[in-house]
């Protein structure tokens, strides 16, 4: 590793450990505040040379922005989804792309089992009436999650966790995956005969071309009516025109969203109108502890690739 490299990180803020691990090691810190597009990332990494990329949310790393860095030897990213990552021209290029894997997990599994918990016990409904001067009723029942089965799509660190927040609260858990290979939880490898089964759909699963769109009109309407959906995983994972219908028609009792196809969310965005959506602004793995874990793995990732030209297997998500 040279005595001093240049890391570019594709927005206005990382947290300060982290910023020290990599200073500590000789690297030089630019950041690029919003909005960063393809243009910006070009001109930036064009003027500063860098030798690294710390990848904070979705930013364009295209073929066209790594065509412009021909110094860059690593896209870290800070987190785990590397969708907005042209990987196969990463790879062409000798940039290894490299990430934090799990350190979240704990994280993203609590905020899922919130709006799971919010959902099922119909927590905005019952704020808003209190709110509006109203108050139920005898005829007033909730929802048990106790004894529902959730279903898990995705079942690496954060499905994990989630699966077994779930279990101890006394839900049944299923999960999408090859029979004897899910922990103690049950397992179905048929996503037809799991969702037909499934009372709450929880997407942990990474973006790629085989989950784009894995979540459709049809699948949805395998679920049980009065089912709910829970995204915390990538937008595109979910057909959104579908889960729009599904919620309308009655079939989806509610949904819980994290992520979204276009983010930030557009004003008048259909999904704003709708009283069964709990949504959040794709924060769910950004808590304090998480985020500076996240951060410090991410900057050794940077310091320890530069420095040896090689990282554990499962930091590296092309090399």
């Amino acid at each position: 590793m040279d005595a001093t490299f240049q890391v570019l990180v594709t927005a206005a803020h990382w947290a300060p450990s982290a910023q020290d691990i990599v200073r500590g090691a000789g690297g030089q810190i630019t950041f690029l505040p919003d909005p960063v597009t393809e243009d910006a990332l070009v001109a930036q990494l064009a003027a500063t040379g860098a030798q690294a990329l710390v990848l904070r949310g979705s930013k364009p790393i295209s073929e066209r922005v790594l065509a412009a860095a021909p110094a860059l030897k690593i896209v870290a990213k800070n987190g785990a989804g590397v969708d907005s990552v042209d990987l196969a021209a990463a790879r062409q290029r000798g940039v290894a792309v490299a990430v934090a894997p799990a350190a979240n997990a704990d994280a993203v599994a609590e905020h899922a089992l919130a709006l799971m918990l919010s959902l099922t016990r119909q927590l905005p409904l019952l704020d808003g009436m209190v709110r509006g001067g109203r108050w139920a009723d005898s005829s007033w029942q909730g929802r048990d999650f106790r004894g529902a089965v959730v279903g898990i799509v995705g079942y690496g660190g954060i499905g994990r966790s989630t699966a077994r927040l779930a279990a101890a609260l006394g839900a049944r858990v299923l999960v999408l995956r090859p029979a004897g290979q899910a922990d103690s939880h049950a397992a179905e490898p048929d996503l037809d005969r799991f969702l037909a089964q499934v009372d709450i759909l929880s997407l942990h699963c990474p973006l790629t071309e085989r989950t784009r769109g894995l979540i459709g009109r049809r699948e949805l309407s395998l679920m049980r009516r009065g089912g709910l959906l829970i995204n915390t995983a990538r937008g595109p994972v979910v057909d959104e025109a579908a889960l729009l219908e599904a919620l309308r028609s009655g079939h989806l009792d509610g949904a819980g969203l994290d992520t979204f196809d276009a983010e930030p969310l557009p004003a008048g965005h259909p999904l704003l109108a709708l009283p069964n959506v709990l949504l959040t602004p794709h924060v769910a793995g950004v808590t304090r502890d998480a985020a500076l874990q996240v951060a410090n793995i991410t900057a050794r990732n940077i310091v320890d690739y530069l420095a040896t030209g090689a990282l554990p297997a499962r930091h590296l998500v092309a090399a």
